[in-house]
């Protein structure tokens, strides 16, 4: 298995809604390290309801990355830990832009969450206006959001816009939900996806399972698609341009203004 990076999960113990301890922590960091995984991107949840009341700052998150990954080395488990961000969206997304934990890859990119109910419409003008600044939306786990399950264009609206794309693995491997699996297999063959992330949460029900992931890409979509896959997490944590190239069948309807806008603007 190449050697694989993880740019999205939630393993810090006692920190957000994933590890609760270290030893959970490092159960989990051994599993990935038997999948091929050499690098983590912790990214814990930020001004997320679930962990508006906890000390979520960089010098804080910064520390517990220290010790964990104190604790993987004396373990000898050969994984190096990052750190970074899931941003919850709000209209301040702008305010964050010099924030180093709110973004990854040196400020090039920000991996941003939606409620599974509700993507607002303030999100179109917020994204773009991150893009704008020099920042990439990464646009986390889409196939989990109800309005993207009914309606995949918005997936290529995101796209079309200078986003990118990451679905989780759970959601590929049928863990998550029939609906996720579904949407996630349907992005993956229009090829709309450029990274993909365990999520992993615990030990148990969303532990990191990059590596399956990556062979159903490689067996079921394409093989070039899957090392693409690959090249591109290396890229966000060394804030390197990612250009995706995908499918753009047109519209049912019009395109919208904000497509056209991001197009002319060469965003794309």
């Amino acid at each position: 298995m190449t050697d694989l990076i993880d740019f999205h999960n939630h393993v810090l113990p006692a920190v957000d809604d994933g590890s609760k301890s270290l030893e959970m922590s490092l159960s989990m960091l051994r599993h990935a390290a038997d999948q091929g995984i050499t690098d983590v991107v912790n990214t814990v949840h930020y001004q997320h309801p679930k962990v508006e009341t906890d000390d979520i700052s960089y010098d804080r998150i910064f520390d517990e990355t220290k010790k964990l990954q104190l604790s993987l080395d004396n373990a000898s488990i050969p994984i190096t830990i990052h750190v970074g961000a899931e941003v919850f969206f709000l209209p301040n997304l702008m305010d964050l832009v010099d924030c180093k934990l709110a973004t990854i890859g040196n400020g090039k990119y920000m991996l941003i969450e939606f409620l599974p109910h509700y993507i607002p419409e303030s999100q179109k003008k917020v994204l773009f206006n991150l893009k704008m600044a020099g920042i990439t939306p990464i646009i986390a786990h889409p196939e989990r959001y109800r309005d993207v399950q009914q309606n995949i264009d918005m997936v290529r609206d995101w796209l079309r816009a200078g986003c990118l794309i990451q679905i989780d693995a759970g959601s590929i491997l049928g863990q998550l939900g029939s609906k996720a699996e579904a949407t996630s297999h349907e992005i993956l063959k229009l090829q709309l996806c450029q990274l993909i992330g365990s999520d992993a949460h615990d030990n148990h029900r969303r532990n990191f399972c990059l590596a399956d992931a990556i062979e159903y890409c490689k067996s079921t979509i394409d093989e070039k698609f899957a090392n693409e896959i690959i090249t591109n997490a290396k890229k966000v944590i060394s804030g390197i341009d990612i250009s995706p190239e995908f499918g753009d069948e047109p519209y049912d309807g019009n395109t919208s203004l904000w497509s056209k806008l991001s197009s002319r603007l060469n965003l794309g």
